[in-house]
This record gives structure tokens, sequence and C-alpha cells, in this order.
């Protein structure tokens, strides 16, 4: 746990210790607690996409994807556009037995803006069996982010599979070529 900034104690104090009160560190990622007490950690809360002057938090995009009764897991990431600045491009893992089709795909896009609004409706989703994750489990958004706007992929070294990317990229060229 970081315990200051060299040479500036009260930065540090103002930085992590006063934002929500005493006693309570502020980390930079969101967490949640259910219903029996568990807590889940959502991400970031500093990873934002900027979608028409709107900063839309990929942790919200993904809890509302994830709020539907067919998604098991979900991904999203900013990729670029003319328009708007970033759109929003989501990956989805859909619950066993589900069928991903072009029905469902506009239903989540749906199911996102009642939870949260128009803007922050994905422009793209992708349903994919699996996500890129690193051996501890990590969703490796940067690799994710090169498939969505068509770049050549990065260091794939620390996945725990790297033919989950292959194929990401494969079934995403295909879908958006």
């Amino acid at each position: 746990m970081l315990r200051g900034i060299y040479g500036d104690p009260e930065r540090y104090e103002r930085q992590y210790w006063s934002k929500w009160g005493p006693g309570v560190y502020v980390t930079g990622d969101g967490a949640k607690r259910d219903r029996d007490g568990y807590f889940w950690l959502l991400g970031r809360v500093d990873d934002v996409i900027n979608v028409a002057g709107h900063r839309i938090g990929t942790m919200e995009v993904e809890s509302a994807l994830v709020d539907h009764p067919n998604v098991a897991e979900a991904a999203v990431v900013g990729r670029a556009h003319e328009i708007k600045g970033q759109a929003i491009a989501a990956f989805v893992t859909l619950k066993d037995g589900t069928p991903g089709s072009s029905n469902l795909m506009d239903d989540l896009k749906e199911h996102v803006v009642r939870k949260i609004g128009a803007i922050a409706r994905p422009d793209d989703v992708l349903f994919t069996a699996d996500l890129p994750k690193t051996r501890s489990g990590k969703i490796m958004r940067r690799l994710l982010r090169d498939i969505a706007e068509g770049k050549a992929l990065g260091d794939t070294t620390t996945l725990a599979d790297p033919g989950v990317v292959a194929e990401l990229k494969a079934n995403y060229d295909e879908e958006h070529g």
C-alpha cells in the first residue's frame, strides 16, 4: 500500500484520504457489494471513453451489459470515431446455451440505453466465447482496443490463452471489415 508521496505529505492526504471522508482510502478501482455481502471489483474508475464530449466509464457500460440475463461477461473499450471522437465497442461472452444473434445484439444495445442512457449505446457488439486475459485473470483491454481499431496486435506473451485474441481479431475483422 502506498505510504506517502515523497516530499509532499499534504498531497498524499488530499489525493488518497479526503475524497470520501475519514478512514476511507481511494484506490482508483470501483467495487460493489452484492446481496450476499461479497465484493465485486469492477475495474478502474478512471477508465473512461469520451463519446461526443460525454465521459462514460467503461465499468458502467460493462455493468449494464452483465446485468442482462443472457450475458456472462463483458469488456468495453473506446475506438476512434470521426464524428463522436470515440465510439463504444463491447466484447460480450454469453451464458451457456445462449446463441448470439442480431436480435440479441440490438437488445443488448437497448439494455444499455435503458440502464445508462442513449449516449452510452455501444456502436459495436461482438460475441466471443472468451476474452483475452492474463494468467491472473485480468482482461487485456489494450488488446481489445487494438482489435476494435484495426491495429496490429501488441505483445500477447502475458496472455493465458493467446489463441483467444487471434480468434477475436478474425471475428471482429469479418464483422466490421
